[in-house]
């Protein structure tokens, strides 16, 4: 045989070596991730769910999921280890904000509308009226434009012949 017709039998092969390679990786990394488990870290499991980590066994977790609710989880069931910042980000809404609270946008605009400057000359005080005008009040020399005309059909409240 030439090497030719070897050639993709040894690409398909190194591929394959390569994909099992990183998922054995990814494999390793979970586990170590999970050995990394004590009590009092916050984590989620692959379901979605946050708790408190209670206890570690062997093969199981044993999680605080709030007050008086203790689930027997398996190990391998944890999706994520949690920093305990952004366990308390997500779970209670605490921020770990290092910022100053010179930095935060106020919750209303006034704050950031200069008032001292005077109004605007070119503005008009009167209203707008925004409401419909009724077909008496409205020029009868110029339709609107996209004015229905008459030898279109009126709209009806649903109650057509038509099934």
């Amino acid at each position: 045989m030439s090497l030719v017709t070897l050639l993709p039998f040894i690409v398909l092969i190194g591929a394959m070596f390569l994909m099992t390679r990183s998922a054995k990786k990814k494999q390793q990394q979970a586990v170590d991730m999970r050995n990394q488990m004590q009590p009092g870290s916050g984590v989620r499991t692959i379901g979605g769910m946050y708790a408190t980590v209670k206890e570690v066994n062997e093969d199981t977790v044993l999680l605080d999921a709030g007050p008086g609710v203790d689930l027997l989880f398996a190990k391998n069931s944890i999706g994520a280890v949690l920093s305990d910042d952004e366990y308390n980000r997500i779970v209670h809404g605490i921020e770990h904000d290092l910022k100053s609270d010179a930095d935060l946008v106020p919750d209303d605009a006034s704050a950031l509308t200069d008032s001292d400057k005077p109004a605007d000359a070119s503005s008009d005080d009167k209203p707008v009226d925004l409401g419909k005008r009724d077909a008496d009040d409205e020029p009868s020399d110029a339709a609107p434009a996209g004015a229905k005309t008459e030898d279109e059909p009126k709209k009806t409240d649903g109650d057509s012949d038509a099934k």
